[in-house]
């Protein structure tokens, strides 16, 4: 009897392990992190119920893998930078409270990524509308 040493599975690593760990880790701080943002922003709330409807639309509306993924990856996107855009105001609201132009600037230029990445979903999603009614 022949064994195939491909097939067998070898122990973990102290490496091995580690990597798992730290894998495990970063998943629980990413769950914590969606939980902070979705308990404490009527924003990201809003966006999340966006994705909620996007991802069956896109199959609706795209006629291609590329297209669905492109219109549900636009969505997606305006999550991550509404998460960042967050992050910017919360640190900021912690180095101080007092009311100053600079840390207002910096919120307002998180703002306006928050606004970009709409405009280019809100653009994609239109683009995919007008191909898929025939206007383009």
């Amino acid at each position: 009897m022949t064994i195939d040493w491909r097939s067998t599975p070898l122990p973990l690593q102290r490496n091995d392990q580690k990597t798992m760990d730290r894998l495990w880790r970063a998943t629980v701080n990413t769950w914590h992190g969606l939980l902070a943002a979705a308990q404490s922003e009527a924003a990201f709330r809003q966006e999340l119920a966006v994705l909620v409807v996007a991802v069956p639309l896109a199959f609706v509306v795209g006629e291609t893998a590329w297209t669905r993924l492109t219109l549900i990856g636009v969505v997606v996107f305006i999550l991550v930078v509404e998460l960042l855009n967050t992050a910017i105001e919360k640190l900021a609201d912690r180095v101080t409270t007092a009311i100053d132009p600079q840390i207002g600037q910096v919120k307002d230029i998180g703002s306006a990524a928050v606004g970009l990445a709409l405009l280019m979903a809100g653009a994609a999603w239109l683009i995919a509308l007008a191909e898929r009614f025939g206007l383009l």
